[in-house]
C-alpha cells in the first residue's frame, strides 16, 4: 500500500486516529509505539492534557521516559504551537489586547509562524464573510499584530489566493530534507522540499 501523502513511497504504518496510510518520512510518535499524521499528532498532543488523577499519573510516567529521549524538532513545535494557540485565544476573548507575536523568534519557529498566519487568515475570512485577503498584509495588524521591522518575517511566507483551494500558505524556504507544508482553506498537504504538490 502507498502512502497518502507520497505515492511513491510504500506506507509502513497506519495514522493511530484517522487511519491513513504513511510512509516513515511522514508519521509521528508523539506516544512511544502510536504512530500518527502530522495533524493529528498536533491534535493528540494539543488535546491530550488531560486534568484527571489518571492522566497525571500517564503524564508522570510519560515524563520519566522523556527525561531519557533528547527533545526533537516536534516537541518543541508542539510546545510553542500550545504557547500560541493560548495566546491568539487570549487575544480572541479579550478582543483588543495584541499578542506578543515581536517577541516570538520566527528565524527559529517558522512552521509555528506558519500555522499562526494560517489562524489568522481563516479568522479575516470569518469577519469577511468567506472571502479571503488578498495579500497578507491585509491581515496586519488587526489579525496578525506584526509591526515595524517585524513585517519582513511575511516575506518568508509564499500566499495566494486559489479558486479551488480559497487560497495556499506555505514556507518560501524548507530546510535540506524537511518536507513542505502547503496550508488551503481546505486541507493541508506535504509535499518535498524539491517539488510543489505530493
Amino acid at each position: 500500500m502507498k502512502c497518502n501523502n507520497h505515492p511513491n513511497h510504500e506506507a509502513v504504518h497506519f495514522c493511530a486516529s484517522c487511519g491513513i496510510p504513511l510512509c516513515d518520512d511522514c508519521v509521528e510518535e508523539p506516544i512511544p509505539g502510536q504512530f500518527f499524521c502530522f495533524q493529528c499528532a498536533m491534535v493528540q498532543a494539543v488535546s491530550g492534557a488531560g486534568t484527571s488523577l489518571k492522566g497525571k499519573r500517564e503524564k508522570h510516567t510519560e515524563k520519566e521516559l522523556d527525561k531519557k529521549k533528547p527533545w526533537g524538532p516536534f516537541r518543541y513545535f508542539v510546545v510553542l504551537s500550545s504557547v500560541l494557540i493560548a495566546v491568539m485565544w487570549g487575544v480572541i476573548i479579550f478582543g483588543g489586547q495584541q499578542a506578543p507575536v515581536e517577541a516570538m523568534d520566527v528565524t527559529k519557529n517558522e512552521r509555528v509562524f506558519l500555522f499562526m498566519v494560517d489562524s489568522c487568515i481563516k479568522r479575516y475570512a470569518n469577519h469577511q464573510k468567506g472571502n479571503y485577503p488578498e495579500s497578507l498584509m491585509d491581515i496586519v495588524p488587526k489579525y496578525l499584530p506584526l509591526r515595524g521591522d517585524n513585517l519582513i518575517y511575511l516575506e518568508r511566507l509564499s500566499y495566494k489566493k486559489d479558486p479551488q483551494e480559497g487560497y495556499l500558505l506555505s514556507l518560501v524556504n524548507t530546510k535540506p530534507g524537511e518536507m513542505k507544508i502547503i496550508i488551503s482553506a481546505k486541507r493541508i498537504r506535504y509535499a518535498s522540499s524539491s517539488k510543489e504538490g505530493a
